[in-house]
């Protein structure tokens, strides 16, 4: 079943076109990835398809009765609202649906009447259909797994990642038929990113996503769309496909160009020679020459991003932090924490949202006073500090007058050195945007900017707060080859998993309350080893519970089934299968808007039915679970 279908969409801004002519389809159950690099329109293209900005040319056509939710990358509300008004006053499906039926309910109590009668149950139905009777549950469950714990607190007070939290919650408890989701896991810690994606392996909606986030995409994609130098390109299966399949394009792309390049070379020849008598045979030919010249020449360099720095001596003393105490108020950062860092040290920084990982940067880079302790760096030391909060660029500046306050000419070792201008290259800003002002860059290129603005110092210590947020996979890529062979200290806060894996050697796990853990394992092994752990925990405490069973068990006290009672729990089962079956025909057939009031009514009064039959028969299901082995 089609739900979206985008037709011939183009969009421009000036003379920077991002995307001509694209076509593609969703359809139901689909979960696909959009992939292209960093200022192409993947943010734009997404606004599109839900009507908050128009394309040039083209046309989007939805289904009828399908919702559709986009979770932006950087959610806009009123911050002068409570997260309360917030949510009183989100203009999305379920709540509309749950307005539409306390209006029934009243307009029914003021003039009772068939027509408010019928309003009322049409209303009842759609409450049925959207799952709305248990809204306020439902908010109440993902508020508190999102960690939104205080309602009336002002939006103008909320971090990033707390206002990105609020928006997927609102996002997810709307439950459209299709989801848009722009970087979601973006400001969101590991286990948050976790909890999501195992939402949405299991979650039937129909999702268009665009993420940096390899793991998260490879796990949850069955589809790739990629935006590729104005062309769309399809790829049926996961990421790690979607590499293959590209590289395997290119490689052919490669091998046509060179051919048409040899063969141009001799057509050349014949064209420079050619008799002046024009006949049908050699018109042919000098069509064919053109055709071949255009394809000689398709092959687009690709810019790519040339990390290389000259790092700065190192000496014998690093960074030594003794006895280092900090709180805030009650809440305990470090607790007369010890470390002396090593040459060449490689540091992943793991721990939920607000225990303290951004003040620890802060006091190893003296942004911070401790409380207690000292905090000592060697002599040598130049650090390089990427804020996950990102710098304030002056909107009014070109990209190249940004580096150029900072150097005119960059040492890239042994002896050489390069322009600006030439660095800027090196990074993906080729002189046409490097005159550009800032204004007009996407938020990836101002990541890429801010990258480059730390790396031109040239540290011999990287500390990387969230540093691929909102960098598209190319930038990421070549980041991590800069990364593996940097000789320097590195620490490296991140929620990407497979950033962590490919470039540290430990992680400090931050508990909480002033607790640190040193693991010597990347993320994947840390995380089989606290699955195991928590296994394990809950082997003993079911054992436990079991013992103690038997122990309080009672003379004559059921501790199995009877032979009727298994045959009763083996269908049962198979009735919630059937009864969610027809539910779900039901609520199609409502949604469709081409049933007839009586049968409306008759299908309104069946799925109450229904949803009543699932309830008690997963009760009863769950009551006889209890003595299977």
């Amino acid at each position: 079943m089609n739900y979206l279908s985008v037709e011939n969409i183009s969009k421009s801004y000036g003379e920077k076109v991002l995307f001509e002519n694209i076509s593609f389809g969703l359809s139901k159950g689909d979960k696909v990835a959009l992939v292209a690099n960093n200022g192409t329109g993947k943010s734009t293209l997404l606004r599109i398809l839900i009507d908050e900005e128009s394309s040039d040319t083209g046309t989007v056509s939805t289904r009828s009765g399908i919702k559709i939710s986009l979770l932006s990358q950087e959610p806009m509300f009123d911050k002068f609202l409570s997260v309360n008004e917030i949510i009183s006053n989100a203009d999305t499906g379920v709540v509309e649906v749950i307005r539409e039926y306390e209006n029934a309910v009243q307009q029914q109590a003021d003039n009772y009447s068939n027509e408010t009668q019928r309003l009322l149950e049409q209303a009842t139905a759609k409450m049925d259909i959207n799952n709305a009777w248990d809204y306020e549950r439902r908010l109440k469950q993902l508020l508190e797994k999102f960690n939104i714990i205080d309602l009336e607190q002002k939006i103008e007070t909320m971090s990033g990642g707390q206002i990105k939290r609020l928006s997927l919650a609102l996002a997810l408890l709307d439950n459209p038929d299709v989801l848009l989701l722009d970087e979601p896991t973006n400001h969101l810690d590991i286990d948050m990113i976790e909890w999501l994606e195992k939402y949405l392996q299991n979650s039937s909606v129909t999702l268009l996503m665009v993420t940096h986030d390899r793991y998260f995409l490879d796990r949850i994609c069955n589809h790739i769309i990629e935006i590729s130098e104005g062309n769309l390109y399809y790829h049926k299966g996961n990421y790690s496909y979607f590499l293959e399949k590209k590289s395997e394009r290119e490689e052919v792309n490669r091998v046509e160009i060179d051919k048409a390049k040899k063969l141009m070379k001799k057509e050349l020849d014949w064209m420079r020679r050619m008799p002046k008598a024009r006949t049908t045979k050699s018109k042919a030919r000098i069509d064919s020459f053109y055709n071949i010249k255009d394809k000689a020449n398709s092959g687009v360099v690709q810019d790519e991003i040339k990390l290389g720095v000259r790092m700065s001596r190192v000496g014998g003393k690093i960074l030594e932090m003794e006895k280092v105490s900090k709180r805030y108020g009650d809440t305990i950062i470090l607790d007369g924490y010890d470390y002396m860092f090593k040459k060449g040290e490689r540091i992943g920084f793991v721990g939920k949202n607000g225990v303290g990982k951004t003040t620890f940067l802060n006091l190893v880079m003296q942004e911070q006073k401790p409380d207690s302790g000292s905090i000592i760096s060697g002599e040598t030391i130049v650090y390089g500090y990427y804020k996950q909060e990102g710098i304030k660029i002056n909107e009014a500046q070109t990209v190249l007058e940004v580096v150029k306050e900072i150097a005119e000419i960059i040492p890239t070792g042994k002896g050489n050195s390069l322009t600006a201008s030439q660095f800027l290259q090196h990074f993906m800003f080729p002189p046409k945007v490097q005159n550009d002002y800032v204004s007009k860059l996407s938020g990836g290129e101002r990541r890429r900017l801010y990258l480059l603005t730390v790396l031109v110092r040239n540290p011999n210590f990287l500390i990387l707060d969230e540093p691929t947020n909102d960098l598209d996979l190319l930038t990421l890529n070549k980041l991590e080859e800069f990364l593996e062979g940097f000789q320097g200290c590195l620490i490296l806060v991140s929620h990407d998993r497979y950033f962590l894996d490919k470039l540290v050697d430990h992680l400090f796990v931050f508990e909480g309350d002033g607790k640190i853990k040193d693991y010597h394992s990347n993320y994947t092994e840390y995380r089989l080893m606290m699955d195991e752990k928590e296994r394990q925990a809950k082997s003993e405490l079911s054992s436990e519970k079991k013992e103690i069973k038997n122990i309080t068990k009672k003379p004559g006290e059921k501790t199995k089934l009877t032979y009727h009672e298994k045959k009763e729990y083996e269908l049962l089962m198979g009735e919630i299968d059937n009864l969610e079956k027809e539910k779900l025909i039901i609520e199609e057939k409502l949604n469709s808007g081409d049933t007839g009031y009586e049968e409306l009514e008759k299908m309104s009064v069946r799925i109450g039915v229904v949803i009543e039959l699932i309830d008690q028969k997963t009760m009863r299901w769950m009551e006889l679970d209890e003595f299977v082995s």
